[in-house]
């Protein structure tokens, strides 16, 4: 692969790393959207080598890893999901007399 096509998957890694840190704030996960947002930011701004495309690369895919938060809420809603129905209250009806 030439050094052109890599650098060319930076800026597309990068976009796809925020739009990830925008999750995690949205999760109120604010301190690790901080430390991916920083990681990624001093990889980035470096000089558009393989390496920095490596670090881009390990970066993304470790923050594209549920936390804790977004696990604990999946387990959540799993055990939500299958919670058995509350049963409807019936109402009885007296025959017409």
């Amino acid at each position: 692969m030439d050094p052109t096509s890599r650098a060319e998957d930076l800026p597309a890694l990068y976009r796809a790393i925020l739009d990830r840190v925008a999750e995690l704030e949205m999760a109120g996960q604010r301190h690790e959207a901080g430390r991916v947002r920083r990681e990624a930011t001093r990889s980035y701004s470096r000089a558009w080598d393989d390496r920095a495309r490596r670090e881009l690369e390990t970066l993304l895919r470790r923050a594209e890893r549920p936390t804790e938060a977004e696990r604990l809420l999946d387990a959540s809603r799993r055990e939500t999901d299958r919670a058995p129905a509350h049963p409807r209250s019936r109402t009885a009806v007296a025959p017409d007399a």
